[in-house]
């Protein structure tokens, strides 16, 4: 159905928490290297509990790689999300295969990934003044719901 894309993820338990999501909206999850834990982290397999089996997660080395793979398995469409962002993410009409970009919890997507050329569009989630960035995994979350609910809710291929 879609793609989340975490670039470079930090914290063990927002993977976790993301692979559970995914298994319950048919997403794919793509985690791009170097991740700043291990796979087998217990926190990271705590949080997504008994979800790991349910979940489609696949690991690349680079963000090259992780770009061609949705290019050739999804819609080829990436949207970034930054808080430098001027468009919200709720004004996207979502196609099946899109794929949502995220960056690493501490700093978010670097300005080379924002500026590769595959990047379809730079979006943000709304957020009350002087807030920096919400959870990366609730980020994921809201974001997913989205593009989900505008289509129905529809059950993956």
């Amino acid at each position: 159905m879609f793609h989340i894309m975490f670039y470079e993820p930090r914290i063990p338990p927002n993977t976790g928490n993301a692979i559970r999501m995914v298994a319950a909206t048919g997403a794919t999850l793509h985690l791009v290297e170097p991740l700043g834990f291990d796979l087998s982290n217990a926190h990271l397999r705590r949080a997504g509990l008994d979800y790991h089996d349910l979940a489609r997660v696949v690991v690349h080395p680079t963000f090259d790689d992780a770009v061609a793979h949705v290019g050739i398995h999804g819609s080829g469409r990436i949207f970034a999300f930054t808080g430098s962002a001027t468009r919200s993410f709720a004004d996207v009409a979502y196609e099946r295969g899109d794929t949502l970009l995220f960056g690493p919890e501490p700093t978010g997507l670097p300005e080379q990934v924002l500026a590769d050329p595959h990047v379809t569009d730079r979006v943000r989630i709304p957020m009350l003044p002087g807030i920096r960035s919400l959870n990366l995994s609730n980020s994921a979350a809201v974001a997913a719901y989205e593009a989900w609910r505008q289509h129905g809710y529809a059950r993956p291929d």
